[in-house]
């Protein structure tokens, strides 16, 4: 298994990996598997592999307050 810290994160893309939101949020993946349960923006997998989408995932982000 690959160290999230060695993943890069490409802001031209249009979908992120459940690795790239781990490390983005720093948050556990089993944190990341919740958001995606509780449907806070769209996702969908490629066989086993989940997808996010990066302009979904980028709305929610911005509409929470730090």
């Amino acid at each position: 298994m690959q160290n999230i810290d060695s993943i890069p994160i490409s802001t031209d893309k249009r979908c992120y990996t459940v690795a790239e939101l781990q490390k983005m949020l720093g948050i556990s993946r089993g944190s990341v598997y919740q958001l995606l349960k509780t449907g806070q923006f769209h996702w969908f997998k490629i066989g086993t592999a989940i997808r996010i989408s990066k302009f979904s995932f980028d709305e929610w982000l911005n509409g929470q307050s730090c």
